[in-house]
Order: C-alpha cells, then structure tokens, then sequence
C-alpha cells in the first residue's frame, strides 16, 4: 500500500514518491480404491491440460517415514489426525528441515506447491501467497501467522515490514503446519489465503534432556556460514513444573558481490540470533498453565537482490551481482511474550490465550538510479517501522460426542508507526532532505466466532461456523514534521464455514468445504496534485475485500497404510481486491475487480519398505482477474507470483553403516515460469516474465553412538534462477530488483541429543 507522501509498503516502497523527488467392509474399500483411482486420473488430465514440464515446488522437509505416520494438528482448534481434517494440511517436521539445510521461511515452505514467498531483499523480507490468492506488492496479508496460539504481526498495511510473514528460526521448533484456504472463522482478519503455523516445544517435566549442534555451510562464491543451537530442558518439579531453554545463533556467509561505489563481496551476509525461554506447570490432569518468551533479532548487511534488464531477464552486471552507490542493510528484532491456560471441565477444555508482541525494523534503500546521481553520491531511503501488538483469546472447546461444538472471543490491539526518509550525501559528505515521513496508526478488533459439529453416524460429520468482528482504526501521517492528516474509521466484517465429511471406511474419507475470509479495509489520505492542492473525488476510505473458497476433497491411507493420498480440488472467488490506485501525484488504497483461483492438489507419501519411502506432490493454480481491475489489469490476466502447475518428488533411503543407523535422500522440485505484475499500461504493478526452473538437493547422515552426523546440498546443480521479482520501480526507469535463487550450497552438521 501507498501511503501520502511515501510508500509504506516493504516491497521497494518508493516508486511513486521517488518520481515525486524527481469405517472396514469390502464394499467400502473397494470405493475407496474406486474414488483414489478416479481422483488421481483427474490429477493426471489436469496436469497434461496445463502443460508438460510441471511448474514444480517441493518441501525441502519431505520425509516419507515421518509423513506417513498419524500426525495430529492444533492448528484446527481441535486436536485430531491429519487425515480426519476436512481441508488441505501439511506439516512438516524440524528434523527433516534441519537435515535438508533449510535456513529461512522460503526453503520452509516457499517451494511447497502452491505456495510462493514473495521476498523483498532476504530473511524476514516477505509474505506468503497460498493457492494464488495475491496481486502482489506487500500489502496486507492474505495468510495468518502463528506461534502456537499467538497470532504475529499486524493486522493491516499500514505499517511497512510489520507485515511480512515471521520468517522463523528452526529454534525448538516441533513442527509446521500449513493450512490452505481461507480460514477466517477461526483466525480471522488476514487469513484468507490460509494460515502459517508454528509450533514450538513443550518442556517436559518427565525428566531433564537437551539437545546442541552445530554446523557449517558455504554457497559457490559465497562466504563460510555457520550455526550453532542448543536447547535444555529442566524439570522444576518432577511431573509438574519444567523450564525449556533454548537458543540459536546463525551466520550466513552471503553469495553476492556489489560493483559500484559501495563496492564489496558477500554484501548480503549477516545473522541471526534467537532464544526462547517456556516454563511449564501441570499440577493436575486438568490444569495446565505455560508462559513463553521468544526474541530473535535479524540483522544483515545487505539484501539478496540483484538488478536484471527488465526487457531481457539478463543480469544487467554480471552473476550474483548487485551494483550499490550506497550499502542497503537491513535489521529486524521481533519479541513475543505469551501466556496460555487450559482447563479441561469434562464437558468442555477452556483455554485462555494473552500475549504481547513488539516489533522493530530498519531498512535501508538506494533510491539514487531513480532521484538521479548527478551532483550526488548518493540518494537513499531509509524506513524505521515498529509495531506493538497485545492480544487476549478465550476460547470453550466442547468434548467428543454426537453433537460438538467450539466458542470463543478475540481482541487485539495494534499500534504502529512508520518514519522514512527521502534523502541525498552530497560531495562532501553532507546530507539533504527531500522529505519526510511519519506515519502513525493504531487497530483494533474484537471478534466472537464459534462452529457446532454434528456426527449423526461413525460415517458423517457436518460442521457449521462463523465470526462476527469489530475494527477501529486510525491513521495519520505527518509531512517534514507537520501534522498533515488524520483519519479513522469503523468497520464490521462476518465470515463462515460450511463442511461435509463422510468416511468411506476407516482409513479414507471424501469432505466438501466452503469458507469465506477477508482482509480489513481503513482510511486513506488526501490526494493531492502537483501543486499540494486536494483532488476532488478521491476515496476517503477502502473497503474490506473478500472472497469464498469451495473445496472438495479425498483423503486415504492405502495399501495396508503404506501408500498416503490427499486431493483436493478448489475455486475461490475474490471480490472487491485491494489495491494501489493513482490520484493526482498520491497513490490511494482502492478497491475493484474480481478475480478467481481454481486448481487441483495432490500429495501421494508411498512407504516402500521399512527402510525406502518416496514423497511426491502436484498443484495446479489458474489465478486469473474475472473482471477488470484498472490499477492492476483487464480480465483474464493472471494473478502474480503463482505457477500454474508445479510439482516435486522426494524420496529417502535408511540402511545401515558399519552397524551404524544411516540415511540418504534427495529430491527435485521444479518452479514454472510466473508473471511478476501485470501486462497493462495502466498498471501499478509492471509485467515481468519470471522463467521456470529446476532444483535438485540432496542429504546423507549417520548416528554414531549418539551423535549424527549429517551433510547436505541444496540446488546440486548450481541452476541460475529467480524465486521472485519486484517490478516498482520499471516504470519509473529504474532496474527490476529481482531475487536470485541461492546457488549450490553445501553443509556439514554435527549434533547431540541427551
């Protein structure tokens, strides 16, 4: 989103103001057999209809022997196995991403199919688009973050880096979990793309255990990184009371060099650190009581962005090259604090959520190719963003039975601001002022929302939810020090759920599923012409935008449960999109256009033997606008930063080494080619082709009396590609800042559980 004089959102955020500076019987088995085959059929005629060579995505986490097993998900409210979910999941242990080398949220989940991160510059630089539902730039989210029951970052687009997704450290973590679809009954504003969760470690008041590690890796022309991690849990009092104390540092080496006067190699290194400190009561078998503190602090010397020829897609200065008139850093301090109750009552589990957030960032910029060096050294931008968010949740959770049912109440309070500055170095050395930006706002909602269940047989199960949530917001901005603008305003919004699960026997089940979800609308300032005077006509306000999801789907364990399936197929509906509309020399929030994303999702996790398990998944995505969106395109033009097909296959091996328990895996994931922003001229978001590409990783380990021992390679091939492109400032005559995939990277790792 633009906002008044300068842009606040994080993805190059000064296009237009820097043009301003310038159950088990047979018979249901063998329809359980009939529904895989035909559903698996449809997948095969969908994936030949978009195309060979599918626009593939892997989860660098694909590990068969774990994915098999019944694993439970919280992030429904309820817990309950992954297969008896009525919409798509996927969780992905931190073992298995600990194996793989993945070091930040784009090789968490950005390489999942159908899911895409969008990146500005580097870890914790970016948002997540799920099954499409995105037109680019980072603006408010379309998908919810969590920390377990804590909801991160803010709720609107006001506040600039405030809104890119928790990009995580692999700190104690236990597993993620990944909801696709909107998912607003349950979590309301920013979810309706779907939701991100993680979730963390319990300490264990069992007895004392620990883990530490260490490792080291290096890319093709970058720098040695390295990691160091260790977690130790202490019971307080035996069977009641424990403390978890763990903690990660990360170094990354950096792969990119900088021609130019800020001339340097491995300018995108940097670290990060983190620790998160949980203790534990369980007094009883109803009461249980856990408070958390986690703080991680990102810190780099650069971004991981290179400039391309927009008209060529050719590096405009060589491979993994950057050329800088002045350094861009970059630093991002997140702490959360959060305290959970939970009561079981025999009818009903209460918990009771509060938490405490702040968020810090620091961006730097080198606006000089647009204000024009001459005269200068350099021009800059440089944004300071800070949120401060405290939320509270009490939510009644019914038990099992013929009739469930979940109630619960919500409210959340954000208060953010956002300073940037438009400046020059002269020749000697001094500084000038273009301008200046505050941008103050706040947000706050309280929301009721709940679902009833009814099981009439072991068979059938009908759900019905819905939320009901109240905002008030304000927002303002102030101009070289003067107050220039202020506004608030009130809005109401309501979302539902509707699903249909019936069990074929007692290892799959078919589900239909509609839901709905949405973003917040607010105020917008002024707009003002090239003479500071107020244009007539401009919308004080946005509305909140919304869409409708319809999911069909099948799940299944086959085969004497070695073979998992999952399909589902879906269509969503998005009206009223969110976007930046010009008025004068001010860019504006607005609202108009329809668009639609329909596709197919297919998952098969194959247990071969005890020791070789084979994973692979598919999606197809057509995201497209179904009516015209002015500020963004006509219809039929499809939705940013989404393959329309993409796919990946995994597959690990576990044998024996010299007595010793080992294991080798690997994998391939291809990304198809993706448009970066629209082909139109009137467009706020300029068109690039975004070629598709292949990657192969591979891991090896072993456990040696305790210790293993692993190594891994991420992108064997050393395969040149782009995972992303910002394309804002094209046309104002500036480079395409486009995100580079990291090029081979290889790593050793040594750890030690007791």
């Amino acid at each position: 989103m633009y906002r008044s004089v300068l842009q606040p959102s994080n993805t190059v955020p000064v296009a237009n103001d820097l043009a301003l500076a310038q159950r088990g019987l047979p018979r249901r088995k063998a329809l359980s057999l009939a529904v895989a085959s035909l559903l698996s059929l449809a997948c095969a005629q969908a994936a030949a209809q978009a195309g060979q060579g599918a626009d593939a995505a892997s989860s660098p986490a694909a590990d068969a022997s774990d994915r098999t097993e019944v694993v439970t998900v919280t992030a429904t409210r309820r817990r309950e196995p992954i297969r008896d979910v009525p919409l798509r999941v996927e969780t992905i242990s931190t073992e298995a991403l600990e194996r793989s080398g993945a070091a930040s949220l784009t090789d968490y989940v950005g390489s999942l199919p159908g899911v895409h991160v969008e990146s500005d510059g580097g870890p914790g630089r970016g948002q997540v688009n799920i099954r499409g539902v995105g037109v680019g730039g980072l603006s408010a989210p379309t998908v919810g973050i969590y920390i377990d029951d804590v909801a991160f970052g803010s709720s609107t687009g006001f506040v600039g880096e405030a809104v890119s997704s928790l990009d995580l450290s692999l700190l104690d973590l236990h597993h993620v979990e990944l909801l696709r679809g909107p998912q607003g009954t349950l979590y309301g504003a920013g979810a309706m793309g779907g939701l991100l969760k993680y979730v963390t470690n319990d300490p264990d008041p069992s007895g004392l255990s620990g883990k530490a590690g260490v490792a080291v890796r290096q890319s093709r022309k970058g720098a040695l990184g390295h990691t160091e991690h260790a977690v130790i849990n202490a019971p307080l009092s035996e069977g009641v009371a424990a403390l978890r104390v763990a903690a990660f540092n990360e170094h990354d080496g950096g792969f990119l060099r900088a021609v130019g006067p800020a001339a340097g190699k491995h300018v995108n290194d940097g670290d990060t650190r983190g620790m998160r400190l949980s203790v534990l009561l369980d007094p009883s078998s109803k009461l249980r009581m856990r408070l958390t503190a986690t703080q991680q602090d990102i810190e780099r010397d650069g971004t991981v962005i290179a400039q391309y020829d927009a008209r060529t897609g050719q590096p405009l200065h060589g491979d993994l090259t950057q050329f800088l008139y002045r350094p861009e850093p970059y630093s991002i301090r997140t702490g959360v604090l959060s305290g959970t109750v939970e009561y079981e009552m025999g009818w009903a589990r209460l918990n009771v959520i509060a938490s405490s957030q702040r968020f810090k960032a620091k961006t730097a910029l080198d606006a000089t190719d647009i204000v024009g060096g001459e005269g200068l050294n350099f021009a800059g931008l440089d944004n300071d963003t800070k949120l401060r968010k405290r939320s509270a949740e009490v939510r009644l959770t019914s038990s099992r039975g013929p009739i469930e049912w979940l109630a619960g109440y919500y409210h959340t309070k954000e208060t953010g601001s956002r300073y940037q500055r438009l400046f020059a170095q002269l020749p000697d050395n001094s500084e000038m002022d273009f301008v200046t930006s505050g941008q103050p706002s706040t947000f706050q909602e309280n929301a009721v929302y709940g679902d009833i269940t009814w099981n009439p047989s072991a068979e059938w199960s009908v759900t019905v939810g819905a939320r009901n949530a109240r905002n008030r917001q304000l927002y303002g901005t102030v101009t070289n020090g003067v107050k220039d603008f202020e506004s608030g305003g009130k809005e109401g919004s309501k979302t539902y759920l509707a699903t249909v699960r019936y069990s074929i026997d007692k290892t799959s089940s078919v589900y239909f599923r509609a839901a709905s979800g949405y973003r917040p609308g607010g105020p917008n300032p002024p707009a003002l012409d090239q003479d500071g005077s107020v244009v007539p006509g401009a919308p004080l306000t946005f509305d909140a935008d919304e869409l409708w999801s319809y999911e069909v789907g099948y799940k299944a364990d086959l085969m004497d449960r070695r073979l998992f399936l999952e399909l589902a197929l879906f269509d969503i509906r998005w009206d009223k999109l969110q976007q930046p509309v010009a008025f004068g020399v001010t860019t504006l929030t607005g609202n108009a256009g329809k668009a639609e994303s329909k596709g197919l999702e297919l998952a098969l996790r194959y247990k071969v033997n005890d020791d070789f398990s084979v994973d692979g998944s598919l999606a197809w995505t057509d995201a497209k606008l179904t009516e015209d969106a002015p500020a963004l395109g006509q219809s039929g033009a499809r939705l940013p930063n989404t393959a329309k097909v993409s796919a990946s296959i995994n597959a690990r091996y576990d044998f024996d080494l010299a007595g010793k328990r080992a294991w080798a895996g690997a994998g391939v994931r291809r990304v198809g080619q993706r448009n970066a922003g629209f082909d139109s001229p009137q467009t706020s978001i300029p068109y690039f082709s975004v070629p598709g590409y292949t990657l192969v990783d591979a891991q090896l380990g072993v456990d040696v009396d305790g210790w293993e021992v692993g190594a891994f390679v991420r992108n064997l091939t050393d395969k040149r590609a782009l995972s992303g492109a910002d394309t804002a400032l094209t046309a104002f005559g500036g480079p395409l800042r486009a995100t580079p995939v990291q090029p081979r990277t290889v790593g050793l790792s040594v750890a030690r559980a007791f």
